[in-house]
C-alpha cells in the first residue's frame, strides 16, 4: 500500500494492487492520516466484495424499501396482486413512509391498526395491509424484531357457512309456506348457484337466469 500525491496537489492518492488490479484514487482529503485509514478501508472493501461478503444496507425509509420491493415483485405477480399491493400501499405509506425501516416499531403497526380500525376499515382488509408491511420488512431484515409483539385482527369466521342439508330443507319447506310464490324459485336459485342476495336478484330483473323469468318471480 501506498500513499502519494500528484505535483501540484495536496490531496494524497491511493495506490495498491488487489488480486492483479491496480487500484489508484483519490483520498479527498489532504491528511495523511486520514487517507491511510481510507485507504485501508477501500481495500476492506474491495477484499470483500471478492470473497462474497454482502455490505450492510444504509438505512432506508420504508416508503424508498416499498418501491424497491415492489419493483421485484411486479415479475412474479399476477397485475390484480400489484394492484392490490398499491393499494395496501397507499395506506401505509402516508403514516409510516417517511420512517426509517429500521426505526418501524411494534407499536407502530398497532397505532396504525387502531388508525384502520377508527376508519371502519375491515379487520381483514387491514390484515392485509400489514401483510404488505411485514413482506417489505422481511426484505430489509427488520421483520423479525416486530414479530413477537404483533398481532393480526380477528376476523369473522361464520361469514359464508354453508348450510346443512337438514337446513336447506327446513328453509325450503318454510319458504313453501310463504303467501309469495317467488321465494321458493328465488332461494332455490340461491342455493343451486351459491350466489348473493343482490346477485340473484339482479339477475332475475334483467333475465339472466336461464328457466326463472322476472315476471315470473315477480321480483321488483
Amino acid at each position: 500500500m501506498s500513499l502519494f500525491r500528484y505535483k501540484g496537489s495536496k490531496v494524497w492518492t491511493m495506490d495498491f494492487v488487489i488480486h492483479g488490479q491496480r487500484i489508484r484514487e483519490s483520498t479527498g482529503t489532504r491528511s495523511k492520516t486520514l487517507a491511510g485509514k481510507i485507504e485501508d478501508s477501500r481495500r476492506r472493501a474491495l477484499e470483500e466484495g471478492a470473497a462474497g461478503i454482502k455490505k450492510h444496507r444504509q438505512p432506508r425509509l420504508l416508503s424508498v424499501a416499498a418501491t424497491e420491493w415492489l419493483d421485484l415483485k411486479k415479475a412474479t405477480l399476477a397485475p390484480r396482486s400489484v394492484m392490490i399491493e398499491r393499494a395496501n400501499l397507499a395506506h401505509l405509506l402516508p403514516e409510516l413512509g417517511k420512517k426509517l425501516v429500521c426505526d418501524i416499531e411494534a407499536k407502530d403497526v398497532a397505532r396504525y391498526q387502531q388508525e384502520r380500525i377508527d376508519e371502519n376499515a375491515s379487520p381483514k382488509t387491514i390484515n392485509l395491509e400489514i401483510g404488505t408491511l411485514r413482506a417489505i420488512l422481511k426484505r430489509s431484515g427488520h421483520w423479525a424484531r416486530l414479530q413477537p409483539d404483533v398481532k393480526m385482527l380477528t376476523t369473522r369466521e361464520d361469514i359464508g357457512r354453508a348450510i346443512t342439508p337438514q337446513e336447506e330443507s327446513a328453509l325450503l319447506q318454510g319458504c313453501g309456506k310463504s303467501r309469495s310464490r317467488s321465494l321458493v324459485p328465488f332461494v332455490t336459485l340461491a342455493i343451486e348457484t351459491g350466489a348473493r342476495y343482490g346477485v340473484v336478484k339482479a339477475g332475475v330483473k334483467g333475465n339472466h337466469w336461464g328457466g326463472v323469468k322476472g315476471n315470473q318471480c315477480g321480483v321488483r
